[in-house]
């Protein structure tokens, strides 16, 4: 795990000042890294009998349309709003300053499949709790929350249902 986490750069003061990002591209860029992610979260829900992975906009669907396909599950895409082209359900979240939204379509999950809700980084875990919460108003069976990487000091794990996170790496 250590190798893979010396890959990710840090960039500072990115987006703004005071904050160190986590540069994932550099871990996506290198072959051999990007595949030994996938296959150590991938190996996870082997036997899990996984229907459908979802992606969050929109460095998640990296994440989830390779996990759906090493467990040849369907991929499903959770976007900003009005990028969806059929009926859709939507989900406005706090933000630490403002509100943000996002939509999945209506019938991309049906009541008892069992999914994986896939991103790149956990952070303050608002996003990933409001795709919780649709997911559940669909009727589908949440297996986890899974992650590349997790800024463990925002403490966004807290925010998601207990024992259903896993993040690969922890900064």
């Amino acid at each position: 795990m250590e190798q893979l986490k010396e890959i990710i750069r840090d960039i500072p003061d990115f987006p703004k000042k005071g904050i160190l990002f986590k540069d994932i591209t550099t871990l996506l860029g290198d072959a051999k890294s990007f595949q030994r992610m996938v296959d150590l979260l991938s190996h996870r829900y082997v036997g899990e009998k996984i229907d459908k992975v979802i992606g969050v906009e929109a460095r998640g669907f990296i994440i989830g349309a390779a996990l759906a396909y090493k467990l040849g599950a369907g991929i499903v895409l959770v976007r900003k709003p009005g990028k969806l082209p059929s009926e859709t359900l939507k989900k406005t979240y706090d933000l630490e300053y403002g509100t943000d939204t996002l939509e999945i379509h209506s019938d991309a999950i049906k009541k008892g499949e069992r999914v994986i809700i896939a991103d790149d980084l956990l952070a303050t875990g608002g996003t990933m709790a409001a795709v919780v919460d649709m997911i559940g108003g669909m009727g589908g069976e949440l297996v986890e929350c899974c992650f590349m990487a997790e800024l463990e000091f925002l403490e966004g794990s807290k925010k998601l249902p207990a024992g259903k996170v896993f993040s690969l790496l922890k900064f």
